[in-house]
Protein backbone atom coordinates (compact mmCIF):
# COMPACT_ATOMS: atom_id res chain seq x y z
CA UNK A 1 0.00 0.00 0.00
CA UNK A 2 1.66 3.53 -1.15
CA UNK A 3 0.05 5.54 0.91
CA UNK A 4 0.54 9.47 0.99
CA UNK A 5 -1.12 12.80 2.52
CA UNK A 6 -1.70 16.14 0.40
CA UNK A 7 -3.38 19.31 0.99
CA UNK A 8 -6.49 19.72 -1.13
CA UNK A 9 -6.71 22.16 -3.71
CA UNK A 10 -9.97 23.96 -5.13
CA UNK A 11 -9.80 21.24 -7.97
CA UNK A 12 -10.43 17.92 -5.84
CA UNK A 13 -13.52 19.84 -4.46
CA UNK A 14 -16.19 17.38 -6.40
CA UNK A 15 -13.81 14.03 -5.46
CA UNK A 16 -14.37 15.36 -1.77
CA UNK A 17 -17.84 15.97 -1.83
CA UNK A 18 -17.95 12.51 -3.59
CA UNK A 19 -16.17 10.94 -1.06
CA UNK A 20 -17.70 12.29 2.34
CA UNK A 21 -21.23 11.66 0.43
CA UNK A 22 -20.23 7.93 0.21
CA UNK A 23 -18.38 7.55 3.48
CA UNK A 24 -21.48 9.40 5.44
CA UNK A 25 -24.39 7.39 3.48
CA UNK A 26 -24.50 4.59 6.07
CA UNK A 27 -25.53 6.68 8.91
CA UNK A 28 -28.91 7.84 7.16
CA UNK A 29 -31.11 5.29 8.08
CA UNK A 30 -29.93 5.83 11.21
CA UNK A 31 -30.65 9.40 11.71
CA UNK A 32 -33.40 9.81 8.86
CA UNK A 33 -31.46 12.43 7.53
CA UNK A 34 -28.48 13.13 5.34
CA UNK A 35 -25.57 14.20 8.23
CA UNK A 36 -24.36 18.05 8.15
CA UNK A 37 -21.45 16.96 5.69
CA UNK A 38 -23.09 15.68 3.13
CA UNK A 39 -24.30 18.38 2.24
CA UNK A 40 -21.71 20.88 2.71
CA UNK A 41 -20.19 23.37 0.27
CA UNK A 42 -16.72 21.75 -0.34
CA UNK A 43 -15.88 24.30 -3.01
CA UNK A 44 -15.57 27.17 0.15
CA UNK A 45 -14.22 24.82 2.00
CA UNK A 46 -11.02 24.11 0.47
CA UNK A 47 -11.10 27.99 0.19
CA UNK A 48 -11.63 28.31 3.75
CA UNK A 49 -10.56 25.18 5.67
CA UNK A 50 -7.69 23.17 5.45
CA UNK A 51 -8.00 20.16 4.35
CA UNK A 52 -5.78 16.79 3.96
CA UNK A 53 -5.99 14.08 1.60
CA UNK A 54 -4.88 10.76 2.14
CA UNK A 55 -4.59 8.86 -0.91
CA UNK A 56 -3.56 5.06 -1.43
CA UNK A 57 -1.95 4.18 -4.69
CA UNK A 58 -3.32 7.44 -6.18
CA UNK A 59 -6.78 7.56 -4.97
CA UNK A 60 -8.28 9.46 -2.40
CA UNK A 61 -9.22 7.11 0.71
CA UNK A 62 -9.84 9.81 3.21
CA UNK A 63 -9.75 12.92 4.02
CA UNK A 64 -9.80 15.41 7.01
CA UNK A 65 -11.02 18.98 7.04
CA UNK A 66 -9.66 21.43 9.69
CA UNK A 67 -10.68 24.65 11.06
CA UNK A 68 -8.09 26.64 13.29
CA UNK A 69 -8.73 28.46 16.29
CA UNK A 70 -6.30 30.90 18.18
CA UNK A 71 -6.59 28.10 20.88
CA UNK A 72 -7.62 25.27 19.61
CA UNK A 73 -7.77 23.32 16.02
CA UNK A 74 -11.10 22.07 15.23
CA UNK A 75 -12.10 18.92 13.34
CA UNK A 76 -14.61 19.59 10.76
CA UNK A 77 -14.93 16.73 9.29
CA UNK A 78 -13.23 12.81 8.49
CA UNK A 79 -14.12 11.17 6.28
CA UNK A 80 -13.18 7.25 4.92
CA UNK A 81 -14.17 5.50 1.79
CA UNK A 82 -16.27 2.62 2.29
CA UNK A 83 -14.04 0.36 0.91
CA UNK A 84 -11.34 1.53 3.08
CA UNK A 85 -12.88 1.82 6.70
CA UNK A 86 -11.36 -0.48 9.28
CA UNK A 87 -8.28 -0.14 8.18
CA UNK A 88 -7.19 2.92 11.03
CA UNK A 89 -7.18 5.47 8.49
CA UNK A 90 -9.97 7.75 10.69
CA UNK A 91 -6.89 7.28 13.41
CA UNK A 92 -4.05 8.01 10.97
CA UNK A 93 -6.24 11.28 10.03
CA UNK A 94 -6.98 12.10 14.03
CA UNK A 95 -2.81 11.50 14.63
CA UNK A 96 -2.42 14.12 11.60
CA UNK A 97 -4.70 16.59 12.58
CA UNK A 98 -2.68 16.47 15.90
CA UNK A 99 0.72 17.02 14.89
CA UNK A 100 -1.03 19.97 12.61
CA UNK A 101 -2.15 21.43 15.70
CA UNK A 102 1.41 20.86 17.39
CA UNK A 103 2.79 22.97 14.35
CA UNK A 104 0.34 25.60 14.90
CA UNK A 105 1.08 25.79 18.38
CA UNK A 106 -2.70 24.80 19.97
CA UNK A 107 -2.65 22.88 23.18
CA UNK A 108 -6.48 20.89 22.30
CA UNK A 109 -8.36 19.42 19.23
CA UNK A 110 -11.89 19.91 19.16
CA UNK A 111 -14.44 17.92 17.35
CA UNK A 112 -18.40 17.31 17.16
CA UNK A 113 -20.27 14.59 16.22
CA UNK A 114 -24.01 13.34 16.28
CA UNK A 115 -24.92 11.42 19.43
CA UNK A 116 -26.41 8.42 17.46
CA UNK A 117 -23.13 8.04 16.05
CA UNK A 118 -21.86 5.42 18.83
CA UNK A 119 -19.30 3.56 16.52
CA UNK A 120 -17.43 7.32 15.98
CA UNK A 121 -17.64 8.97 19.69
CA UNK A 122 -15.93 4.82 20.75
CA UNK A 123 -13.47 5.51 18.59
CA UNK A 124 -12.67 9.30 19.05
CA UNK A 125 -12.78 7.99 23.20
CA UNK A 126 -9.96 5.74 22.47
CA UNK A 127 -7.92 7.97 20.76
CA UNK A 128 -8.16 10.17 24.19
CA UNK A 129 -10.64 12.39 23.51
CA UNK A 130 -13.48 13.38 25.97
CA UNK A 131 -17.12 14.66 25.54
CA UNK A 132 -17.49 18.69 26.81
CA UNK A 133 -21.00 19.04 25.90
CA UNK A 134 -24.63 17.32 24.49
CA UNK A 135 -26.08 20.14 22.59
CA UNK A 136 -29.95 19.68 21.58
CA UNK A 137 -30.68 21.19 17.97
CA UNK A 138 -33.78 21.35 16.35
CA UNK A 139 -32.62 17.66 14.31
CA UNK A 140 -30.73 15.73 17.37
CA UNK A 141 -28.18 15.67 19.73
CA UNK A 142 -24.77 17.24 18.97
CA UNK A 143 -22.06 15.60 21.25
CA UNK A 144 -19.07 18.00 21.35
CA UNK A 145 -15.05 16.30 22.74
CA UNK A 146 -11.95 17.68 23.30
CA UNK A 147 -8.43 16.68 23.68
CA UNK A 148 -5.69 18.17 25.08
CA UNK A 149 -2.15 17.43 23.83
Amino acid sequence: MNATLRAATPADAAAIRALTRAAYARWVPLIGREPKPMGADYDAAVRNHRIDLLEIDGAIAALIEMIPAADHLLIENIAVAPDQQGRGLGRRLLAHAEAVARDLGVAEMRLYTNQRFAENIGLYRRCGYRITQEEVVPVGVVTHMAKAL
